[in-house]
């Protein structure tokens, strides 16, 4: 047996080739077998046709009657497998069905455990949104203390649209935690279980977080697209669309396309208001109107810009608002150019560069990102209540409102700062400092 066995392998190493060999020199091989993860390799005890056949002659010589009839048999056995011994090409053949097979099978269980992940994740959301208290009213719905309007304390607001957890429901009273507030809201202002799920999609908003320092947004869900513009870290993006692997967003030069390896997925949703959070942000927001009219009527400027532009204070008059002073200041800076990363209001600015270097002009500090900006100062209920100074945020971009539905922003390294339509896209929040 161990004759025949040798036979079968020299056969196969008289073609002039390991399966190694055959293996490499093929281009399919080579092009599979990093996929399917298999390697294919001869042992080192291999045996050659010549060795074979001069141990069997000195048998021969040596032995006679039955031990050269059985040195006959086995001469004759070993051609006889020879007979049936593959080729190399069948050999060759052989290998690369099993990788394409093996190649084959690890596709579809990689495709098939991707689609039930993908089921697994959007049960998984739809899950928690179930749990979800969304308020459908006009302005908000008071978060109280006790389940009724007698003896329960108003200790936070519930705006619309606005999402809790829903915890428990008791006489008509659903019991939520939103934000730091948790308390009662009556079950007939909101909606949870089934009736949430569709809502929240709508109500909610998908967002892209950079995670690392400058993300490439592409023209298409690959490497090798045009890259569309750059977008710094921890900016948000809302995600348009979801594939394998990338996520359709939409930033100032249009809809693009970046890998999911490099930004956090998550979806937001506005929470309740607690009444002390109310209180601090209006203090707050009194503080800066305060400080900005101070900072304009002095003329301090931190700004960059040279002495051929007007001062904040130029614009700040007892007969208009803070807010019409920072549209008419920033007005004067179109046609400058942009600058990604850049916050000179002459040299170069990107877009939240030239919004907070603007609002610097009148004593306000603010982030150097558009997706901070959307938590900056007041929420303003949509773009018809807006005012001149308002900040008018959108996906990846962010403007200074100036009235008659315009805005001016530190638009693309092509177009510079100049003024569009408030709603040439689709806007996230407007905010108001003043």
């Amino acid at each position: 047996m161990q004759l025949i066995a040798m036979a079968i392998t020299a056969a196969v190493t008289f073609s002039g080739y390991s399966v190694d060999a055959i293996a490499a020199s093929n281009k399919k091989v080579t092009t599979v077998m990093p996929q399917a993860g298999i390697t294919y390799a001869m042992g080192n005890n291999q045996v050659s046709v010549s060795n074979l056949q001069q141990s069997v002659d000195e048998d021969n010589e040596n032995n006679t009657g039955a031990g050269n009839k059985a040195s006959s048999d086995i001469v004759e056995s070993s051609d006889a497998i020879k007979d049936v011994t593959p080729s190399a090409s069948t050999v060759t053949d052989k290998v690369l069905s099993d990788i394409q097979n093996a190649t084959g099978a690890i596709i579809k269980n990689t495709a098939k455990n991707a689609e039930a992940a993908s089921e697994d994740a959007s049960r998984s959301e739809e899950e928690r949104f179930k749990s979800l208290v969304i308020a459908k009213v006009n302005d908000y719905v008071n978060v109280r203390d006790l389940p009724n309007e007698q003896d329960g304390k108003i200790i936070g607001k519930l705006y619309d649209k606005s999402v809790g957890t829903f915890i428990e429901e008791t006489d008509g009273w659903y019991k939520i935690r939103s934000g730091s507030v948790e308390g009662y809201v009556k079950a007939e202002y909101c909606v949870t279980g089934d009736d949430a799920v569709e809502l929240a999609k709508e109500v909610g908003t998908r967002i892209a977080t950079v995670t690392t320092t400058t993300l490439k947004v592409r023209s298409g869900p690959g490497l090798e697209e045009t890259v569309l513009g750059l977008v710094p870290i921890e900016d948000e993006l809302v995600v348009v669309e979801e594939l394998d692997g990338w996520v359709k967003v939409n930033i100032e030069e249009g809809d693009g396309y970046v890998s999911t390896d490099y930004v956090t997925l998550s979806t937001e949703f506005v929470e309740a208001e607690s009444k002390e959070e109310e209180e601090a942000r209006l203090a707050k927001e009194k503080a800066a109107r305060e400080a900005a009219q101070k900072a304009a009527k002095s003329g301090t400027s931190k700004s960059s810009s040279s002495s051929n532009y007007n001062s904040a204070q130029t614009y700040t008059t007892q007969s208009s608002s803070i807010g019409s002073a920072v549209a008419q200041f920033a007005l004067q800076f179109v046609g400058n150019p942009y600058v990604y990363g850049g916050t000179s209001l002459t040299n170069g600015a990107d877009c939240s560069g030239f919004v907070m270097s603007v609002y610097n002009n009148f004593g306000v500090s603010l982030p150097h990102s558009s997706g901070a900006d959307r938590s900056v100062g007041a929420a303003v209920d949509g773009l018809a209540n807006a005012q001149p100074g308002d900040i008018v945020c959108y996906s990846g971009h962010v403007a200074i409102y100036i009235g008659n539905g315009q805005i001016v922003h530190a638009s693309t390294a092509k177009t510079g700062i100049k003024v569009s339509d408030a709603s040439y896209r689709s806007i996230l929040a407007v905010r108001r400092i003043f």
